[in-house]
């Protein structure tokens, strides 16, 4: 090594290599800059740029817990506002092993000794995170109806609180996967996956994570049979892709499509990376789904789109798969029991009040 640089120094390369060093410090601060304007200049209406999901999965579960614990308590804890004061104080990394940090702020607030709102605002970034965290989580947690069976085997409804979105991967089916966000992809052209790939066997079928309307079904180059869902309230739209080929869709799926969380949606292959529709050009059979966040439908117009890591997100889902039935002798699954959800029905009202006025 000390040849190497007694040689660098003969030929007068150091400078050179001090210069390139240094500009690689200045391209890093400034990359790091911008990020950090985006959190600082974050105002009352003003819209969000980017977000670093960086929440483990063993925090998601804590502050799940700490949420559904105190459902109907004097003082209810909510996950959300819970994520984003430990992001506020934690530089935006949610890691394991946090576990404590949520038990003391949980005690205190149970106490009466303070509220998570109130120490979060006196945190510099606790209004960023709390808007971001609740576009990508806002409709996760919370009130809804689904069927059980009871002692003689009937249906029937069950009032609930807690998780009611779900697995894209239905129950019984299994899966392989990793933290694969940000990886290369060079078909048509080098650039970053923005999704989570879940390895499994042609014909799985695949859950509707939440509830919302169809926005766009069909072939894509990239994707092959894909299917985006926007949310109700419009803050996330979730992509599906590489759906089986000739049979990509549940029965029935098209543009403008209400869908309930747990609904089969499709099923798992790998069509894609072919401008001729139907072609399977995927080597492994996979669903490719990405969560994409939209704060400003005109920057989204724009091809600035927010695309998070879901990996996390998957593995909390787990918790929540959706049990399904194979309709007959068809290539048809359907979920096995039916869920009710206020943001649906609420849904349906609005579309049906403006239907009847056109």
């Amino acid at each position: 090594m000390e040849r190497i640089i007694d040689y660098m120094k003969r030929k007068r390369y150091i400078p050179a290599i001090l210069i390139f060093v240094l500009c690689g410090m200045c391209f890093s601060f400034f990359m790091h800059k911008e990020n950090i304007q985006t959190v600082e200049t974050l105002a009352d209406g003003e819209t969000i740029n980017w977000v670093d999901f960086n929440v483990s999965y063993e925090a998601l579960c804590n502050a799940y817990e700490a949420d559904i614990s105190t459902y109907k308590e004097d003082i209810h804890i909510d996950w959300i506002e819970l994520l984003a004061y430990l992001a506020a104080k934690n530089g935006g990394k949610l890691e394991d092993g946090m576990e404590s940090e949520i038990t003391k702020i949980t005690e205190r607030v149970k106490n009466g000794e303070t509220t998570i709102a109130g120490e979060g605002k006196e945190l510099k970034y606790y209004d960023y995170y709390y808007k971001a965290y609740s576009s990508i989580l806002g409709n996760y947690v919370g009130e809804y109806k689904i069927q059980t069976e009871n002692e003689d085997g009937k249906k029937v409804w069950e009032s609930r609180y807690g998780l009611k979105a779900f697995s894209p991967i239905a129950k019984g089916f299994e899966y392989n996967d990793y933290d694969d966000f940000g990886t290369s992809r060079s078909y048509g052209y080098s650039r970053p996956h923005l999704g989570h790939d879940m390895m499994g066997q042609t014909g799985t079928p695949i859950i509707a994570i939440e509830s919302g309307v169809v926005e766009a079904i069909g072939w894509n180059q990239y994707g092959g049979w894909r299917v985006g869902i926007r949310s109700f309230d419009t803050n996330r739209y979730y992509y599906y892709a590489h759906l089986r080929q000739n049979y990509p869709y549940a029965e029935g799926l098209e543009e403008g499509s209400v869908v309930t969380a747990g609904d089969v949606i499709g099923y798992m292959g790998h069509t894609g990376y072919s401008k001729e529709e139907n072609v399977n050009n995927i080597e492994v059979t996979h669903l490719h789904f990405g969560i994409e966040l939209v704060f400003d439908e005109k920057r989204r117009e724009e091809g600035k789109e927010i695309w998070i890591d879901c990996y996390q997100i998957a593995k909390f889902l787990y918790k929540n798969r959706c049990e399904v039935e194979k309709i007959g002798d068809t290539k048809e699954w359907k979920r096995k029991y039916e869920m009710k959800e206020d943001s649906v029905e609420k849904y349906k009202k609005k579309i049906s009040k403006k239907n009847t006025k056109t």
